[in-house]
């Protein structure tokens, strides 16, 4: 599938999702949001598929949302919460609905819902001098209510209110102490370490990835999702991978994790 803005593409087993608004520094338009939603809709049932890279376009990640098109709708409050609920927050919600591993690749800026976009991803890698924060205090609006929980739950309490409450702008080496990077890589060597990374996460078992995504969503939910979690936890037992994994080790060959 391919947006204007928003394309997918797919090499082997690792799908590549692509960002681009040139010259804005891939800022998300309304139309990107409402695309980034149907393209990690598409991905659910593909199970050819076993990781997603999720990229900017020309060594930027995303520099936030397109301003220039807010005069349009951010002044009246219904068009506003249909712009945050119906549009960014459910392609926000696709994204983390997503069973397959998330890789962010991220160059350069990282802003606002770049930030918001990252936080949904599994994995995150940056380049030295990459840029995150979200320093929409100087436009006069907070972040929405669901995205600030987000943010907040991926970098920490301390730089999600410096971001937020001071419009703090950080480096790369920063949001690793965080624990919101998993690494950080020399500028040029991002793209081919992303997907590296992506390579390595499909080459073992979906099962695998898929249950422990579940594990990590139900646990996050508590209550009734973690109680389903624990009534459902051993149901792969008989599952062709567990066999596969084991027989693989047991007979000293590289695992062959076909598509289910």
């Amino acid at each position: 599938m391919t947006d204007r803005q928003v394309s997918l593409r797919r090499e082997g087993a690792v799908a590549l999702v692509t960002l681009s608004n040139p010259g804005r520094l891939n800022a998300m338009t309304r139309a990107m949001w409402r695309a980034l939603r149907a393209v990690f809709d598409d991905l659910h049932g593909d199970t050819a598929l076993r990781c997603v890279v999720v990229r900017g376009e020309g060594g930027a990640f995303c520099a936030g949302g397109d301003i220039s098109e807010y005069p349009s709708f951010r002044f009246e409050e219904a068009s506003l919460r249909e712009f945050h609920e119906n549009e960014v927050w459910a392609a926000l919600q696709a994204m983390l609905d997503c069973p397959l591993p998330l890789v962010a690749q991220i160059e350069g800026a990282c802003m606002g819902a770049g930030v918001e976009i990252a936080s949904c991803c599994d994995i995150r890698l940056a380049g030295a001098s990459a840029k995150f924060g979200a320093p929409i205090a100087k436009l006069g609006f907070p972040m929405a209510p669901r995205e600030a929980a987000l943010v907040h739950g991926a970098i920490g309490d301390v730089l999600a209110r410096d971001m937020l409450l001071a419009a703090g702008v950080h480096g790369a080496q920063r949001l690793y102490d965080a624990g919101f990077l998993l690494h950080v890589l020399p500028d040029a060597e991002v793209p081919a370490a992303a997907q590296a990374h992506a390579a390595r996460i499909a080459a073992l078992s979906p099962q695998a990835a898929r249950l422990h995504k579940a594990t990590f969503t139900a646990l996050k939910s508590g209550g009734a999702a973690a109680q389903q979690l624990l009534a459902t936890a051993y149901d792969y037992a008989d599952s062709a991978e567990h066999r596969e994994g084991i027989d693989a080790f047991l007979g000293k060959r590289p695992p062959n994790f076909r598509p289910s």
